[in-house]
C-alpha cells in the first residue's frame, strides 16, 4: 500500500522558501514537525528541483533561528537571528502551555495565554513585513471560548484576529475551535479550524481490542448541546447512533460567573452494554466529562473512552484516576497540540494523539499552494481504518 506522502502530487512551485517558526512552547512539536518535512522532501522526486523556483528545496532543517529573550522587567522583545526575505514562514505557537516561566523583577512567573500571544506578536513584528507569506498555526485558539457576546463583555478572540491581519498574517490554522463562526471577524483572509477526528479513531482502534464498531454495541455521545456537530459528524462517519446531554442550569443565582448546572440531561436512545465514546473540544477541569461519564454508566453503558482535542486538566489527574479506578471511565484521548505534563503521558488511561504528521501535511501542501481539502475531510481514512482493524491487520 503507498504511503500517503507520495501520492500527494506536490509538482507546483512553492510559494517561497519554506521556514518553520515554532516559538517556545511549541518548540516539541515544532521539531516533529521538521523531521516529516525533511524526510519527505529528500525521498520527493520532483523534475522541477533543480530550477531556481526549488531553491533551498531540501535542507537539513526548515526551523529557524528565532526567540523571544525578556529583560528582568518581564518586557520582552522578538529577535530573529536570520534572513526571512521572501520566505513562506509559519509560526506555530501553544497558547495553553503554562509550564514556561520568566523572571519578573526576581519572582517566578508563569507564562499565561496572554503572554503567549504577546510573543507571537513579537515575532510577526521582528519579522517586519519581510516575509512573502505568514500563517499562523494556532491549535488552541487564544481566547476563542470568548466567541460571542451575551452582555457587555470584551470579544477578545475576534480583536486578535484582526489584530493578526493588520500585522501581515495571511491565514490562521486553528484546530477544532470552540465556535468556528469567530472567523467572520477576518471574512477576507484564511481561517481553517481542523478536526482531528482520524487521529482519535486511529488512537482508539491501535490500543484497545475488541471494539465492534456499529449501531449495535457503540454510541457518540456529545456532552452538551455546543457540541453536537462533533459528535454527529464522528457518528455518521462511523455509522453509530448519538445521543446528547444538555445541562439544566440554575438562572436564578451566579457562581463564578455563570448560572450553576443542576445536572445532565440525557436526550437519546436506549445505551445499556454499549461502548460509549464522548467526544468534546477540550477537557478544562474534566467535570463535564466525568459527570456525563458517571450519568452513562448509571444508565448501564459499557466502555466509555473520552475524545477532546485538548486535554488542559486544570484540576490535576487525581479525579481522572479515581474514575478510572472506579471504572467510570476506560481511556482518555488528548491530543499533543497542548502542553502534557510528563504525568499525564505516563497514565494507564491515557491515550496520546500525535498531530506533528497531520500539521507537516498541511505545511507542505500549502508551501506549494495546492488545495488541503482532501486533508480537512478524512472520511476515506477513517473507514480504510476501521476496515483494516475489522479484518484483524493493525497490530
Amino acid at each position: 500500500m503507498p504511503k500517503r506522502e507520495e501520492k500527494r502530487n506536490l509538482e507546483t512551485i512553492p510559494v517561497g522558501s519554506l521556514g518553520i517558526i515554532p516559538l517556545e512552547g511549541c518548540k516539541s512539536l515544532g521539531e516533529k514537525v521538521d523531521y516529516y518535512l525533511v524526510k519527505w522532501r529528500a525521498e520527493r522526486e520532483s523534475e522541477h528541483k533543480g530550477s531556481l523556483a526549488f531553491t533551498g528545496y531540501q535542507r537539513d532543517s526548515y526551523l529557524l533561528d528565532a526567540e523571544v529573550p525578556r529583560f528582568g522587567s518581564g518586557e520582552a522583545k522578538g529577535v530573529i537571528k536570520q534572513s526571512v526575505r521572501g520566505d513562506d514562514l509559519y509560526l506555530l505557537v501553544d497558547v495553553a502551555n503554562y509550564s514556561l516561566t520568566y523572571s519578573l523583577c526576581g519572582h517566578e512567573n508563569h507564562m499565561s495565554p496572554d503572554d503567549h500571544y504577546q510573543d507571537l506578536k513579537r515575532i510577526i513584528a521582528a519579522i517586519g513585513g519581510k516575509a512573502r507569506r505568514i500563517t499562523v498555526i494556532m491549535p488552541f485558539l487564544y481566547e476563542s471560548r470568548l466567541s460571542k457576546r451575551t452582555s457587555r463583555e470584551s470579544l477578545d478572540c475576534a480583536i486578535a484576529l484582526q489584530e493578526m491581519v493588520k500585522m501581515g498574517v495571511d491565514n490562521i490554522i486553528t484546530f477544532d475551535a470552540h465556535d468556528a463562526r469567530v472567523q467572520n471577524a477576518i471574512p477576507l483572509h484564511g481561517f481553517e479550524t481542523v478536526q482531528p477526528a482520524y487521529q482519535f479513531i486511529k488512537g482508539l482502534v491501535n490500543n484497545v481490542k475488541g471494539l465492534n464498531i456499529d449501531s449495535d454495541h457503540m454510541m457518540v455521545i456529545s456532552p452538551d448541546e455546543g457540541g453536537t456537530s462533533r459528535a454527529i459528524y464522528i457518528a455518521n462517519v462511523l455509522g453509530l447512533d448519538m445521543g446528547m446531554f444538555y445541562k439544566r442550569r440554575d438562572y436564578t443565582r451566579m457562581v463564578n460567573g455563570k448560572n450553576p448546572v443542576v445536572a445532565h440531561e440525557f436526550l437519546g436512545s436506549s445505551i445499556e452494554g454499549k461502548d460509549m465514546i464522548i467526544i468534546d473540544d477540550m477537557i478544562s477541569s474534566g467535570n463535564t466529562i466525568l459527570e456525563v461519564a458517571a450519568a452513562l454508566k448509571a444508565r448501564k453503558a459499557g466502555r466509555i473512552f473520552a475524545f477532546a482535542t485538548f486535554g488542559l486538566f486544570t484540576s490535576g489527574l487525581e479525579r481522572f484516576d479515581k474514575a478510572y479506578e472506579e471504572g467510570i471511565i476506560d481511556r482518555v484521548l488528548t491530543t499533543n497540540l497542548v502542553y502534557q505534563t510528563p504525568e499525564l503521558l505516563e497514565r494507564e488511561w491515557y491515550i496520546d494523539c500525535d498531530l506533528s504528521k497531520y500539521i507537516a501535511y498541511i505545511i507542505d501542501t500549502l508551501n506549494h499552494d495546492s488545495s488541503i481539502s482532501d486533508l480537512l475531510n478524512p472520511v476515506e481514512r477513517i473507514q480504510s481504518i476501521i476496515t483494516r482493524y475489522n479484518k484483524g491487520e493493525l497490530e
